[in-house]
């Protein structure tokens, strides 16, 4: 079973799309496929489901289950920036420690501050890097009056800015406000175990009361990296999940594997 959704007809476009296009039997076809497909004027081919196979002798192996680290609100910081906020020759002090090695909450926080509202108290992640970056969820952007595109992190060309406030100053962003797309870190070996190369787009299932799909998980592959998938709040919160939770991998690059619920 396979999920066709507008990003993957789009990339076809170079090669020319079927006309009827065909939608094999028990395939997904998102709205926006859909639409996308009528405004050129291309006819869907539904087909006819082929003998279902025999049963396999031995029952289907577990999903794959993998830990969810649930992304609140925060902040990355240039060390330039650092020190406009902050004060000349300003550190970042270490709060508590992150599920990615090397990676820390830090003890200061600074106030974001958009067209229709603020927010106070966001976090800074360190240790500093080369561009600032600042990371919201869709009702974060609400409450700013803004409306920042969904990007993975350092993806920033084309981002709108906003202001950051500190205690000793503000610095005016001319760009880096996103809201952080989905994705999962892993080391090589957990790659290997998953099946998975750096880039892939996996396929998760939540479990529990409000079961729900991510289709389109971006896998990111470094010998540094823990395993960890990464949901903003408004993500998790719909799906019900806590820092801690496991979900199941059910599939990769638009084709089901598995699903189950509960």
């Amino acid at each position: 079973m396979a999920l066709i959704t507008e990003t993957s007809l789009r990339s076809r476009l170079a090669q020319g799309l079927p006309n009827p296009y065909p939608i094999a039997a028990g395939d997904l076809l998102t709205p926006a496929a859909n639409d996308f497909l009528k405004s050129r004027g291309i006819a869907i081919q539904r087909l006819k489901a082929e003998a279902p196979a025999a049963l396999p002798a031995e029952p289907a192996p577990e999903a794959p289950l993998l830990p969810v680290g649930v992304s609140g609100r925060h902040v990355h910081l240039s060390p330039e920036h650092v020190e406009a906020l902050f004060g000349e020759g300003y550190q970042l002090t270490t709060l508590k420690e992150l599920s990615q090695p090397g990676q820390f909450a830090a003890q200061e926080t600074v106030t974001l501050i958009g067209p229709k509202g603020v927010l106070q108290n966001v976090r800074i992640l360190g240790p500093s890097r080369g561009a600032s970056q600042v990371e919201i969820s869709r009702t974060d952007g609400f409450a700013l009056g803004v409306k920042p595109p969904v990007r993975l992190s350092g993806d920033l060309e084309g981002t709108p800015g906003i202001t950051v406030a500190g205690p000793k100053g503000a610095v005016v962003l001319t760009q880096g406000l996103i809201v952080a797309k989905n994705h999962v870190h892993m080391s090589p070996d957990d790659a290997q175990r998953f099946e998975v190369s750096d880039g892939d787009r996996i396929i998760l299932q939540t479990r529990g009361d409000r079961p729900l799909a991510f289709t389109d998980v971006v896998v990111r592959v470094n010998p540094r990296y823990a395993l960890d998938v990464h949901l903003d709040t408004d993500e998790a919160n719909a799906a019900q999940l806590n820092t801690g939770d496991t979900v199941q991998m059910i599939g990769k690059n638009g084709v089901f594997t598995r699903a189950e619920r509960g």
